[in-house]
């Protein structure tokens, strides 16, 4: 897979995944275990976005 879309590829599920962190959020029983495991997906997201934007 082409870098430029394994970058587009990553950035799309970055940016489900910050809906899906601001749905369980909103919710009254959101449990925070849940919360900080996104995040941290989200975060390596980031950082494999990063790197290859970097060798591109």
């Amino acid at each position: 897979m082409p870098i430029e879309a394994r970058i587009r590829e990553l950035d799309a599920r970055h940016t489900r995944l910050d809906s899906k962190i601001d749905d369980v959020a909103r919710h009254p029983s959101a449990d925070s275990l849940e919360i900080h495991q996104l995040k941290k997906e989200k975060l390596h997201l980031k950082e494999q976005i990063a790197v290859l934007r970097r060798q591109h």
